[in-house]
């Protein structure tokens, strides 16, 4: 019995310390993974927005898909793809909403990717507060510890643009890979300053998790000693006026915010960082974020290998007349802003399913005015 119990015992040291352990002890990043890290919590407002409840008349809500020629019902297509919630606003008004697998509209799923698109609006708020000068600035400003790996010449606006030039396996099947290293390793500074560059920056687009975690210390020192979350919990959180509490995943206790990926949060929450986007920063008349940096985030440019379909962490609809963009995470997490239609949709899910979801948000945009 004894045995049994140091067995454990040194099964839950080896989990909790060591990224190996955590690698295979819990597998492949799952939705229900905000439980298995430290976190700092997010406060929810004591006086919630809530997106009205519309009608839901034939125009607004899909009522079935045409999949290899036959008819499939809207609710059952989105049960069948691994969905686990699905959220239609129109024009402020909440015209559809589902949950599926158990989940409700309390139940929480971690961002995953979608993050990236906060810690952007994070790098805005702190270039409006002075905190940042500019997206010109040298990420060496904040990070001089990367001096030696050759970081001189790497701008904000390149990890912001993904093109930085760093040396980054974005891959979750190896366990003593870059991006594995950085899910379940517990010293995410460290992991950080010992990054290197494969190229010089502003050569190329390469999508890399390391550059948003990059982004995420480069606020954490500009902060000068408060944490990212308060940050975010006092500039967005809390103004946006969230109905559930929130959180932020950290490497270890008192450590720093997993800014890759992992802020966990319920489907409306997440629609109301969406609807902020949609209206250029402004939420019922005060401006959380400037429009010039939401412009600027959500306009293609491509100066220095910018591409058609990413702009400052968030994705394009390159070639979309609407110029839609969206957040997108690990599994199918989607924030997809529409503003030209008035339209957010949220879709969260177990797995992506065998589902273009893109393709899927463009063909409904067209269908509202």
């Amino acid at each position: 019995m004894r045995s049994k119990i140091l067995f454990v015992a040194l099964l839950l040291i080896l989990i909790s310390s060591c990224q190996l352990g955590r690698f295979i002890f819990y597998n492949f990043a799952d939705i229900k993974d905000y439980k298995i890290f430290p976190k700092r919590d997010l406060l929810a407002n004591n006086n919630p927005f809530v997106f009205p409840k519309g009608k839901s008349d034939a125009a607004r809500v899909p009522k079935g898909l045409t999949i290899k020629g036959k008819e499939v019902g809207f609710d059952k297509f989105l049960s069948e793809n691994k969905t686990v919630a699905f959220l239609i606003i129109h024009n402020d008004t909440l015209v559809y909403e589902k949950y599926f697998g158990g989940y409700d509209s309390a139940s929480i799923v971690p961002s995953f990717s979608m993050a990236k698109s906060y810690v952007s609006a994070l790098i805005g708020c702190a270039i409006d507060d002075g905190l940042i000068l500019s997206v010109e600035q040298p990420v060496t400003d904040f990070i001089p510890e990367l001096k030696k790996n050759g970081f001189e010449k790497v701008k904000i606006r390149h990890l912001l643009q993904m093109t930085s030039g760093l040396d980054f396996k974005e891959s979750y099947y190896d366990p003593f890979g870059e991006a594995a290293t950085f899910y379940y390793g517990t010293d995410l500074t460290e992991s950080t300053i010992h990054l290197t560059l494969k190229r010089e920056p502003g050569k190329a687009f390469d999508y890399t998790s390391g550059t948003s975690q990059i982004l995420g210390l480069i606020l954490t020192r500009a902060l000068k000693g408060e944490d990212l979350t308060h940050y975010f919990n006092r500039k967005l959180w809390f103004p946006l006026e969230m109905e559930f509490d929130g959180s932020w995943s950290i490497d270890k206790n008192n450590g720093i915010e997993k800014t890759f990926c992992c802020l966990n949060a319920r489907a409306r929450d997440f629609a109301k960082f969406g609807r902020l986007y949609m209206h250029k920063g402004d939420w019922h008349g005060k401006q959380l974020i400037s429009s010039k940096w939401i412009e600027q985030s959500t306009t293609p440019d491509e100066f220095e290998a910018g591409t058609k379909f990413y702009k400052y962490q968030w994705w394009l609809m390159d070639g979309d007349p609407d110029k839609a963009f969206y957040a997108q995470g690990h599994l199918g997490q989607y924030i997809y802003v529409n503003p030209k239609r008035n339209l957010i949709i949220v879709r969260l899910g177990k797995d992506y399913g065998n589902v273009n979801w893109q393709s899927i948000f463009a063909s409904y945009a067209m269908t509202v005015d």
